[in-house]
């Protein structure tokens, strides 16, 4: 398909602080013809009207309504991330436009730190890491008492 025929997507910018990442750039660049934020100020009357689509990633560009006014032929927001809580969903839909997410996309990282913060919570893994540190007489500037380090064994110290 040459570049022409492929829909054009607004982004921030390729790469740096706040940009989409080189990576998923390039994989964008695969079906769509992206026009960076700087491209679109530069040129808004020829760019405005080619514009279908915004792919907002980490809650950039930040869609107002008047980047919405500007874009005539907008027909879809694309969030990259869960939730849509930084869009406001009754202004955008007044202009006929659809906002998608991904809301399955960090569901498995989620539910490791959730897990890993419910595990260190329960097995107290901050207070016995600071534990393992300083020695067993002093947790927290308090004397304990209760355990000897010397009596547990290495895989437990290990793990």
């Amino acid at each position: 398909m040459a570049e022409e025929e492929l829909p054009t997507v607004l982004i921030l910018d390729i790469g740096g602080t706040h940009g989409v990442l080189e990576d998923l750039a390039a994989l964008l660049k695969k079906h769509f013809h992206l026009i960076t934020m700087k491209e679109f100020l530069g040129n808004k009357e020829e760019v405005s009207k080619k514009i279908q689509s915004i792919f907002v990633f980490e809650c950039r560009p930040t869609i107002d309504r008047e980047l919405l006014e500007s874009l005539p032929n907008l027909k879809v927001i694309g969030n990259s991330g869960v939730g849509v809580d930084h869009l406001d969903l009754k202004m955008i839909s007044s202009f006929g436009v659809k906002v998608t997410n991904t809301p399955h996309a960090v569901a498995d990282s989620t539910a490791d730190i959730g897990m890993a913060l419910m595990l260190a919570s329960a097995r107290r893994l901050v207070e016995g890491n600071v534990f393992n540190f300083i020695g067993p007489s002093y947790s927290f500037g308090i004397p304990h008492f209760c355990c000897d380090r010397d009596h547990l064994s290495e895989s437990i110290s290990g793990m």
